[in-house]
């Protein structure tokens, strides 16, 4: 309100002034917070296209200050997602950088990356999941809506910004994805004929006939293979090491020790005795701890390797679209296939690593028989005696 002299009064400490700048064709609010140690007037400002908007940012920013928080007017989302992904993504494994690398920098950045961090809005963000919920699958999504969250979380803890907008939002469903699938028996037996001798022969029989991740066969050693054992025991793999950081299984569940069908057996002894000649070719000494299923140089393979492999494999087995599988798929085809055969899903589940048999029932296990029928046939036999006493 005008003084008695004619001039606006000044705002007084912690008062708020509103006014429009025509520089900025922008109404521009200040918080009045009395002289910096250098004598200087200290007011925060913000700034919007209408007073009401400039009032809400005010409102915001008063509770930041009160939290001793202020948040910087030029911190961008892109400034916020470099600098998590310099320093909160350490002691990662490789994969999962490039992962996140991939999707902070195509997704997060690409559409938000200059929008100011302290003017990032729910609303705004709950439109954007929308969007990318259209070419996005939900893990991916929940990937990307993670990415944002812990951004903003470092930019919290850095004082950048006082609020996470991103703990505000949902991510909604994404995009349907190829449903897994399982090979039937008859595929199953097409493929274990196929490319005999070969290791990827011998990768697809481990894989189909035990129920290993892909991710556990690829790092496996001689050493966690026991073809020759005594009598008072059986042929087994162990199932301790992944290519995952620092080498730990997924659950601890997951490390496990699993007894090998004897066509399998027959089956590594055959691709032992190759690679025991083949070192002895090129004069190098085997060794247990090399890789089963390793490079020509010793190296663990790539997922990209074995899926090339794969794929060759089952198009010499008759498969009419070899490029539409998986090798995970090798085993939702092993946890199908004992079930159909009547083995029971909590076997099943702890032959597998599962800690539950929900994950084995909902996700591995694609029932081949169109009918699940073990519940009709058991009430057949369980009332078959009463019926025939009637008689």
């Amino acid at each position: 309100m005008p003084e008695a002299s004619g001039r606006p009064r000044k705002a007084g400490n912690g008062e708020d002034s509103i006014y429009w700048d025509k520089s900025k064709n922008r109404f521009v609010g200040a918080v009045s917070l009395g002289y910096t140690p250098a004598g200087k007037r200290h007011r925060p400002k913000v700034s919007g296209k209408t007073k009401t908007e400039v009032r809400h940012k005010l409102k915001e920013l008063k509770k930041e200050l009160d939290a001793g928080v202020k948040s910087s007017a030029t911190y961008t989302v892109e400034q916020a997602v470099s600098d998590w992904l310099k320093s909160g993504l350490k002691g990662r494994d490789t994969a999962s950088v490039d992962t996140y690398r991939s999707l902070a920098k195509n997704h997060v950045v690409a559409d938000l990356g200059r929008a100011k961090l302290r003017d990032l809005e729910a609303d705004a963000l709950d439109h954007w999941l929308e969007e990318k919920s259209m070419v996005l699958a939900t893990s991916s999504l929940q990937m990307v809506l993670s990415i944002l969250r812990r951004s903003i979380a470092q930019a919290q803890r850095r004082g950048k910004v006082f609020r996470n907008v991103a703990e505000l939002v949902e991510a909604p469903e994404g995009k349907t994805g190829r449903p897994s699938k399982s090979l039937t028996l008859p595929q199953a037996k097409a493929a274990l004929s196929a490319m005999p001798g070969s290791w990827i022969h011998a990768y697809l029989a481990l894989s189909l006939l035990v129920g290993i991740r892909t991710e556990e066969v690829r790092p496996l050693t001689w050493s966690h293979v026991k073809l020759d054992v005594p009598e008072d025991s059986v042929p087994h793999v162990e199932v301790w090491r992944s290519v995952r950081r620092r080498g730990e299984t997924k659950t601890r569940k997951s490390r496990r020790t699993l007894a090998m069908p004897q066509q399998l057996v027959g089956t590594l002894r055959a691709l032992r005795e190759v690679q025991q000649a083949q070192r002895a070719l090129l004069g190098l000494s085997w060794r247990d701890d090399d890789y089963v299923f390793g490079t020509d140089s010793g190296a663990v393979r790539s997922a990209h390797d074995v899926r090339r492999a794969f794929r060759a494999l089952l198009k010499e087995a008759g498969f009419e679209t070899p490029e539409s599988w998986t090798p995970r798929e090798l085993r939702t085809s092993f946890v199908s296939v004992l079930s159909d055969h009547g083995i029971p899903i909590e076997v099943i589940a702890r032959v597998v690593g599962h800690s539950t048999t929900q994950t084995t029932e909902l996700v591995y296990r694609k029932q081949i028989r169109p009918v699940i029928t073990q519940g009709a046939e058991a009430m057949d036999e369980i009332f078959r005696d009463a019926d025939s006493s009637k008689g």
